[in-house]
This record gives structure tokens, C-alpha cells and sequence, in this order.
């Protein structure tokens, strides 16, 4: 545990930087770091920037690491390393967080320009400001604070600042993984890509992923003469109603998850026929299954097309069932890991709440050290704002927030 004295000193510290942490979010909010795929320029200028920050900050030992991607008007999407060294590099404790930020959506719902950030009781406005500016911020001003106060912890502290989780990780997170060596078994690594109000969460592990698309053919025909054709509406309507007997199939509960079991759930339905007096031919609907690391995701497979079969023949439909997305679970970080337990104690300390690990049915980045092998935990003090028009950071979170990874810092 840090000293009481020496993390009172960093606290004060950081409260003492509210005004600047507000700078540097509407600074980074004017610069829209979006994926070339959703319409936007990436990471660089927001990259460049930034790069130019850490070093008038202090933070010389400093890596970018450029993923190509043609799309990107640079040629590249960027991710920033840096390490503030402490007493031993035998481990590091990161802070992993993402640059780029999703678009602002329909203008018309913004109170504010969404790149143009403002400030009002309490809260900072704009896009890309809780998601992920609140701690990419935050984590920053933990290292000054360190800094500032001559403090060097007992082991080095990383920060990651990645392109692309927006979009999938692949030229971010993953490509700094699959093309370095910076992070070590022993390292502690926090993501602050989940969270709550309460700050009470430290999210340990993820549910398996499995979407749908599933398009049953029939024999289109007029309204008033069904036995002319047939009805793929219908018979899709019947595979729905069968769909949900995998409840029953695969009932296990796992208390570290809410809800603590899988769901199957009916989503998206794609339009059919455009009026009332026609039988449609074909139909599309999808399905949004998050099932339990218990289960492989392969044996749901089976048994969503052996009920599918079944529908077939029955209803003389042609059934297709085609991948939207598969992420089978990662394993899960042990409650018993160290950057879960230096999580809680610092959480107890700053925002005096007792937190707990718990798994989700939604996917995280931190997904993808899981899979290498690292142990990671999610964790922030959300409103949970993020995509939303109107997105917001309370100030508070993130001066409070900067405090729980100063601790960690000191405490690991």
C-alpha cells in the first residue's frame, strides 16, 4: 500500500490539475480522431499532438508504433507507447486507452458543437469525451502528478494510447501485440473501457459472442392464395419461437456474469415484402447470442441448425444461416490477480466503495490481451454516455479516476 502522506500529497496534486485536465479534453475533442471506415481522417493528427504533450510533459521514452492502413490519408493509423521508469522494469503497470472516437450522429440532437467541448455543472461536453478522453486524460495526469512530486513508484508505468478500438482493434491493440514485445506476463493492465456510476465494477471476463444472419426462402404468391407459395415470413416466424428452446438447451448459471445466464435473442429484421397483399419468398432476421465461457460456441452452432432443419421440413423452406460475428470467450483474468486486487484497494481508498469483479455479456478490448495470455481487467467510473449525442465526462470521474491509477501505480 502507497503511504498515506505520499498519495495525500498526489491527490492534492491532481485536484490542483482540474483546470488543465479540462484543457486537455477540449484540445483532444477538436481534432475528431474517426476511422477512415466511418467517414473519418484516424488517429494521426490527434497522435501528433499528443506525442508533442508527453514530451513537454516530461515523458521522453516514447514509441509510435504506425499500423498501415491505406484508407487512413497518412497511410497509417497510429499508437503511442510511453514508459515513466520506476525502481525495477521488471514489470509495468499500464493503462491502456484508445484515440479514436466514433462519429458525432445526427447533428440536430447536439445541444453544442460535438467537437467543440464545453463545460457545464460538473460535466465536460462533447464527442469522444467519456469514451475514452475521461481516462486517456486521466491517466496522463496521473503520471505528471508522479512526476510533479519527484515520486518513482517501485516498478514502471506504461501508458498505451491506441488507434482503432472503435472498429475492431485489429490496427491498434492487436497490431501493437502481434509486432512488439513491450508487455511481460507479470505486467498489471488496466483498461478503462467498462465501468459504472459507482465506480464498482472491475470487469474480469466476457461472454462468447455469436451473431446471425439467418434468411429463409420460400415461394412468394399473392395474399389470397397461400396454398400458391410459400410462406418464408411464417416459417421464420416458427424457427424464432424454436430458437428460444435455447434457454432450455443450455441453462447454466454463472453468478460472476449479469444476467448469469446465455441469451439468444431475436434482433435486427431486415424488410420483406413492401405490401400487405403479397406472401413473401424471403425473409431475413438476425440473432444476438451471448453465451457462458461453459459452452463452446460450435456446439451452439450445431444445435441452432439442427433446429433450423427442422423448420425446413416442415415448412418446405430453405433455410440459410451465415456468420455476422464470432468471438468465442477469452479466459477470464483471475479474481485473484494482481491488478484486481490493487483495483479494489485503490477504488476502497478514493471513492471509499467496496468493488467487485464481475463478467459481462458486451465485448471489451481487453478481450484481446486475454487471449495473448495477460491478465487485464476493465475498470472506470462511468456515467456511461458514450455514442450518445450529448455525451459527457463528469470532471469529478476523471480527477477521481487519475487518483485510482496513482495508487495502483504506487501500490503494485
Amino acid at each position: 500500500m502507497p503511504d498515506k502522506k505520499v498519495f495525500s500529497c498526489l491527490a492534492k496534486r491532481l485536484d490542483s490539475y482540474r483546470d488543465e485536465m479540462i484543457e486537455l479534453q477540449a484540445r483532444l475533442g477538436a481534432i475528431p480522431a474517426i476511422a477512415p471506415s466511418s467517414g473519418g481522417e484516424g488517429e494521426a493528427r490527434k497522435a501528433e499532438f499528443l506525442e508533442s504533450y508527453l514530451k513537454k510533459s516530461g515523458l521522453n521514452d516514447i514509441k509510435v508504433i504506425k499500423a498501415p492502413d491505406q484508407e487512413a490519408p497518412t497511410g497509417y493509423r497510429p499508437n503511442i507507447l510511453t514508459i515513466y521508469r520506476g525502481e525495477s522494469s521488471r514489470k509495468t503497470i499500464w493503462v491502456m486507452t484508445h484515440l479514436d472516437v466514433v462519429p458525432p450522429g445526427e447533428l440536430a440532437l447536439w445541444r453544442g458543437d460535438p467537437f467543440k467541448a464545453w463545460v457545464e455543472q460538473g460535466k465536460i461536453y462533447g464527442r469522444g469525451v467519456e469514451d475514452n478522453q475521461q481516462d486517456l486524460v486521466a491517466s496522463i495526469f496521473a503520471v505528471k502528478a508522479l512526476m510533479a512530486e519527484k515520486i518513482k513508484p517501485a516498478y514502471d508505468v506504461g501508458l498505451a494510447l491506441v488507434a482503432d478500438e472503435e472498429t475492431g482493434s485489429k490496427l491498434g491493440i492487436e497490431y501493437v501485440l502481434n509486432n512488439t514485445e513491450v508487455f511481460k506476463k507479470d505486467d498489471l493492465i488496466i483498461v478503462p473501457d467498462a465501468g459504472n456510476e459507482k465506480g464498482t465494477m472491475i470487469e474480469v471476463a466476457e461472454k462468447s459472442i455469436l451473431w446471425l444472419k439467418i434468411r429463409t426462402i420460400g415461394e412468394q404468391t399473392h395474399g389470397s392464395t397461400p396454398q400458391k407459395g410459400i410462406n418464408s415470413f411464417k416459417a421464420a416466424s416458427f424457427l424464432i419461437t424454436e430458437l428460444q428452446k435455447l434457454y432450455r438447451f443450455y441453462d447454466l448459471k454463472n453468478r460472476l456474469f449479469s444476467p448469469p445466464i446465455s441469451t439468444f435473442e431475436p434482433t435486427k429484421k431486415e424488410p420483406n415484402v413492401p405490401n400487405v397483399n403479397t406472401i413473401p419468398g424471403e425473409d431475413v432476421f438476425y440473432m444476438d447470442c451471448r453465451i457462458l465461457p461453459d459452452y463452446p460456441v460450435e456446439k451452439i452452432e450445431k444445435t441452432i441448425r439442427k433446429l433450423a432443419d427442422s423448420i425446413e421440413k416442415r415448412f418446405r423452406v430453405k433455410i440459410e444461416i451465415s456468420l455476422v460475428q464470432k468471438a468465442p470467450a477469452a479466459p477470464p483474468t483471475s479474481l485473484r490477480s494482481p491488478v484486481v486486487q490493487a483495483l479494489k484497494k485503490a477504488i476502497r481508498e478514493v471513492y471509499q466503495q467496496e468493488a467487485r469483479a464481475m463478467g459481462i455479456g458486451g465485448g471489451t478490448v481487453a478481450a484481446i490481451f486475454r487471449r495473448a495470455g495477460f491478465d487485464a481487467a476493465c475498470w472506470s467510473r462511468l456515467d456511461e454516455t458514450a455514442h450518445m449525442p450529448n455525451e459527457y465526462c463528469l470532471i469529478d470521474n476523471m480527477i477521481g479516476d487519475a487518483k485510482v491509477f496513482t495508487h495502483v501505480f504506487m501500490q503494485a
